[in-house]
């Protein structure tokens, strides 16, 4: 399957999903496009499935008419997005055309200190 990593999306990540062809938005110089138009661009491409960090992706576009299926992760901390890659890969390994999955992974990352 061919993967568009979305900006922010932890680089690590494509280590654990190497049995896909992963490309990275900003090394296609896809770093600028918003949502809408790098899922246009993205779906123009060839690209079967988008992972991203954007959680208020569903609610800022229409997804019904895409056929890029969409993996959120919600995360950029790879320590947090690391101990739950199973997760992340196995929603990846069972997207199909036009799906919207997200993540159940919950933050283990640094807080700020109260102050």
């Amino acid at each position: 399957m061919r993967i568009l990593f979305d900006q922010g999306t932890p680089l690590p990540a494509r280590h654990f999903l190497s049995h896909h062809a992963i490309s990275i938005s900003a090394e296609l110089g896809w770093d600028q496009p918003k949502n809408g138009d790098l899922l246009s661009v993205a779906e123009g491409a060839g690209f079967e499935l988008l992972l991203t960090t954007d959680k208020n992706l569903r609610y800022q576009q229409n997804l019904k008419e895409r056929s890029i299926a969409i993996v959120v992760i919600g995360y950029s901390h790879w320590p947090t997005v690391r101990q739950h890659i199973q997760r992340v890969v196995a929603a990846v390994d069972s997207a199909t055309p036009g799906s919207y999955m997200e993540g159940d992974i919950p933050y283990a990352g640094p807080r700020r200190a109260d102050v």
